[in-house]
């Protein structure tokens, strides 16, 4: 049971270090690949540092989840008149409530599932919200 709860602990820490990661580099030319890979280099010598292997994998994988996950977000937000440095600001708070939430149990899984699904959710609406304004061209 403990392990479980590790590796959700850690799969919440890789997601919102990924999530502040994002909010930083996804305005720069790397946008996507970047955050989501130093988070996951992040999350797994965080994970290999306090834990062990399955905490070091469960944080790489959370990284690769919450920074491809949050770039979308990010870009989104820039592209409806955000700032860069507000965006980052607020993507950083967010990854820090992240981490906090990420002590409790399974809500580590919850976090590095949602942003993904939230991340798609917000594409297909953006793709349908605009879809009138290209008849009138």
């Amino acid at each position: 049971m403990h392990t479980l709860y590790l590796v959700g602990l850690f799969l919440g820490l890789g997601a919102s270090i990924g999530v502040v990661l994002a909010g930083w580099l996804a305005p720069t030319r790397g946008g996507f690949a970047a955050p989501a890979a130093i988070a996951a280099v992040v999350g797994v010598l965080l994970g290999l540092w306090l834990s062990g292997t399955a905490e070091a994998v469960a944080g790489a994988v959370g990284g690769l989840l919450g920074g491809a996950g949050a770039g979308p977000l990010v870009r989104g937000a820039l592209a409806r008149g955000g700032t860069r440095s507000g965006t980052a600001l607020l993507a950083t708070l967010a990854g820090l409530v992240g981490m906090a939430l990420a002590l409790i149990p399974v809500v580590g899984y919850l976090e590095a599932l949602a942003l993904p699904v939230l991340a798609v959710l917000v594409r297909r609406r953006s793709d349908r919200r605009y879809a009138g304004l290209r008849t009138l061209a």
